[in-house]
C-alpha cells in the first residue's frame, strides 16, 4: 500500500517539513522583536523612532507571512497524509472482503459471524490510525525535534542541554507502557468481537427467543458480555490518560528549567539578549504538542499493531483451491449441448470434525436426467451437492464434466452451469423482483413472471400492495418459509442454468402446490439435469434415477419401480407416505 501511494507520502513529508520550517521560525523572529526593542529602550542614543517602527513591522510581517504559509503547507500536509489513509483503508476493507468470498465452507464454520464483521470495522480503523494520523504525527514530531534543537544550540548550548534533560525520562515512560497497551489493545478488539457476536446472534434469533420467552437471559448474557468489553476499554483507557499528564508534568519542568536557568544565565551575562530566553519559552512550548503525541501515537500504533496480526492472521488463511482456466472452460460450454457429470470412486473427509461425508460414491448423469437423492439425515446428500457446486474438494476420486477433470476446469465457469436452492433459503433485505434478478440480472418482467408461475408464486406477490416492488424483512422474514421457498426456486429457475440443484427445498410447501411445481419441473428437465434431495416418495417418482445414501455411501441406486422392490429403506417411505395419506382421503370423502 506504501508502495502505491508513494508519490503523495512523499509529497507529504517534503510538506511537513517546509511547514515545521516556517512554523518554527516564528519564534526566532518574536525574539528578534524583544532584542530589537530591548536594544532601542536601554541605548543611551537610540535610533529613529520611525526606523525603529519600520523594522518591527518588517519582522511582524516575516511572522505574518510564516503564519499563512505554514497554515497553508499544514493543511496540504493533512491532505497528503489523511486522505492516503482513507484510500490504504478503502482498499485493505476491499482486500479482506474478496478475501472472504474466496474463503471455504470449513473457514465459515468455525468463524463467528460478530468477529468477522469486527476485523473488517474496527480492526481496519485501528490499522488506519497508524498508517495516517500516526505517520504524519511522527514525522511532524522529528521535525519540529530537528528543526527546534537546530535553534536552540546555535542560541546557546548549556541552555539546550537543561531544556531537554527531561526527554529520556519520557522515552523510557513510553517504552515501559506500550507494552501494556498492545497486550489491553488485543483484549479490548477480541471483547468487542465478542459484544458484536452476541448482538448479532440476538437480533437474528429474535423470534426464537421471545418464543422461549428468553429476552432476561439474553439480555443478562448483553449485559456480562459488555460489562467485559468496558472493563478492558476502561483498563485501556487509563493506561493512555496516564500519558498526557506525565509529558504535561515534564513539559512544565521544561519551562520552569528554562525560566530559572536561563534568566540566571541572562543576569550573568551568559546570554546577551532577553529574546533569546523567550525565544527557548516559546520553542518548550511548540514542543509541548508534539512531545505529548507521543504517547498517543505509541497507543494508536499499538493498538494498530494488535489489529494488524488479528487481519494478517487472516488474510494468511489459504483460499478455497479454485482453478483459473477460463478459455479451456468457455469451449467445453459453448461446443456442447449435453452436460455430463461423472463420480468417480468420490469420498468427501471433512478436516475440522474428522467425519466421513462421503465414501466410494461413482454415479453417472447428463442432461435430460431427473436425479432423486435420498437418505437419512446425515446420509451426505447436501455434501454430494456441494462436490458439484465446488464448495468442496473431493477427498479421494475424481469428478469430470464433459469427460473433463473438475480441476482442470475454472470453478467460476461450472458455477454459472448451476443454479442451486439451498435448504436454509437466503434472501436479501431488498424487493422480492432485486431477489428475483439475482440469478439472472437481465430478466425481463415477462420472464420474472413466467418463471414465478412455474414456482406457483406469481399469485401470492400480486397479493402484496406493492406486488414485486415488496420490500422484504432482513433474510425474507416477512414472508412465510413456504413462500421463501417458492421464491428461491423461481430465482434458480430464472437463472437458465443447465444443471438445477434442489436440496430439499419444497419441505415447507404443501403437497398439491408441491405437485405443481414437480409438474413443472418434469417439463423442463429434457433441457436440464436436475439434482432433487427429497425425503418424499411422490417427488422421488418423477425422478428417472434414485440414488440412496447410507453413511456416506451409495446404498442403492436405480428408478421408483426398481427400489420399490428391493430397498428396504425405500419400501419404510412408501409405507410411511402411504399411512399418512389414508387418513386424508377418508377426510376428503366425509366431506363429499
Amino acid at each position: 500500500m506504501f508502495k502505491k501511494y508513494r508519490s503523495e507520502l512523499i509529497s507529504g513529508v517534503f510538506i511537513t517539513v517546509f511547514a515545521r520550517i516556517f512554523a518554527v521560525y516564528i519564534p526566532h523572529s518574536i525574539g528578534s522583536i524583544i532584542t530589537i526593542t530591548q536594544e532601542y529602550t536601554t541605548d543611551p542614543n537610540p535610533k529613529n523612532i520611525e526606523d525603529f517602527q519600520q523594522e518591527i513591522l518588517h519582522r511582524i510581517g516575516i511572522i505574518l507571512g510564516c503564519v499563512i504559509i505554514s497554515g497553508i503547507l499544514t493543511f496540504w500536509m493533512r491532505q497528503c497524509f489523511i486522505v492516503v489513509s482513507r484510500k490504504m483503508e478503502y482498499d485493505l476493507k476491499n482486500q479482506i472482503y474478496q478475501h472472504y468470498q474466496g474463503m471455504s465452507q470449513k473457514y465459515y464454520k468455525r468463524q463467528r459471524i460478530g468477529d468477522l464483521m469486527n476485523r473488517i470495522s474496527e480492526d481496519v480503523s485501528k490499522i488506519r490510525m497508524m498508517l495516517g494520523p500516526a505517520i504524519m504525527y511522527s514525522i511532524n514530531t522529528i521535525t519540529l525535534f530537528v528543526v527546534i534543537l537546530t535553534y536552540m544550540i546555535n542560541s546557546s548550548v548549556k541552555l539546550t542541554l537543561y531544556t531537554i534533560i527531561p526527554f529520556p525520562i519520557l522515552s523510557f515512560l513510553v517504552y515501559k507502557l506500550s507494552t501494556t497497551t498492545q497486550i489491553r489493545s488485543k483484549q479490548v478488539q477480541e471483547s468487542l468481537s465478542d459484544l458484536t457476536t452476541v448482538t448479532q446472534e440476538s437480533f437474528s434469533a429474535i423470534q426464537l427467543i421471545r418464543n422461549y420467552v428468553l429476552e432476561p437471559q439474553q439480555i443478562q448474557q448483553f449485559n456480562k458480555t459488555s460489562e467485559n468489553t468496558k472493563q478492558h476499554s476502561l483498563s485501556l483507557a487509563k493506561l493512555q490518560a496516564s500519558f498526557h499528564p506525565s509529558i504535561i508534568l515534564l513539559i512544565g519542568l521544561s519551562s520552569l528549567s528554562v525560566i530559572y536557568i536561563g534568566g540566571n544565565m541572562y543576569i550573568n551575562k551568559e546570554i546577551q539578549t532577553i529574546g533569546t530566553l523567550m525565544s527557548f519559552i516559546i520553542y518548550v512550548n511548540m514542543l509541548t504538542w508534539p512531545v505529548a503525541t507521543v504517547g498517543w501515537i505509541t497507543s494508536i500504533v499499538q493498538q494498530a499493531k494488535a489489529s494488524q496480526i488479528r487481519v494478517n492472521n487472516f488474510l494468511s488463511e489459504g483460499f478455497i483451491k479454485e482453478t483459473n482456466n477460463k478459455k479451456h472452460s468457455n469451449n467445453i460450454f459453448v461446443k456442447e449441448n449435453q452436460i455430463e457429470i461423472k463420480f468417480q470412486d468420490i469420498g468427501l473427509h471433512y478436516e475440522d470434525t474428522q467425519i466421513q461425508g462421503l465414501k466410494d460414491i461413482t454415479f453417472k448423469a447428463k442432461t435430460g436426467d431427473f436425479i432423486a437423492i435420498m437418505g437419512k439425515t446425515g446420509s451426505g446428500k447436501t455434501s454430494l451437492l456441494n462436490l458439484i457446486t465446488k464448495l468442496y474438494q473431493p477427498s479421494q476420486g475424481n469428478i469430470f464434466i464433459q469427460n473433463k477433470n473438475y480441476d482442470v476446469i475454472d470453478t467460476k465457469s461450472i458455477r454459472r452451469q448451476i443454479a442451486y436452492v439451498p435448504q436454509d433459503t437466503f434472501l436479501f433485505s431488498e424487493s422480492i423482483i432485486d431477489n428475483l434478478k439475482f440469478g439472472n440480472p437481465k430478466a425481463d418482467l415477462k420472464e420474472i413472471q413466467k418463471a414465478c408461475e412455474m414456482a406457483q408464486v406469481h399469485q401470492t406477490i400480486m397479493k402484496f400492495k406493492d406486488g414485486y416492488n415488496t420490500i422484504l424483512g432482513e433474510r425474507g422474514i416477512t414472508l412465510s418459509g413456504g413462500q421463501r421457498q417458492r421464491i428461491a426456486i423461481a430465482r434458480a429457475l430464472l437463472s437458465k442454468a443447465p444443471i438445477l440443484l434442489l436440496d430439499d427445498c419444497l419441505s415447507a410447501v404443501d403437497t398439491q402446490t408441491e405437485q405443481r411445481i414437480l409438474k413443472h419441473l418434469n417439463e423442463i428437465s429434457n433441457s436440464k439435469l436436475i439434482f432433487c434431495v427429497t425425503h418424499r416418495v411422490h417427488t422421488a417418482k418423477l425422478a428417472n434415477h434414485i440414488i440412496v445414501l447410507e453413511k456416506g455411501m451409495i446404498q442403492n441406486q436405480g428408478t421408483h419401480n426398481e427400489l420399490a422392490t428391493n430397498n428396504e429403506f425405500y419400501q419404510n417411505l412408501i409405507l410411511n407416505e402411504n399411512a399418512i395419506d389414508k387418513p386424508h382421503k377418508k377426510e376428503n370423502k366425509k366431506s363429499k
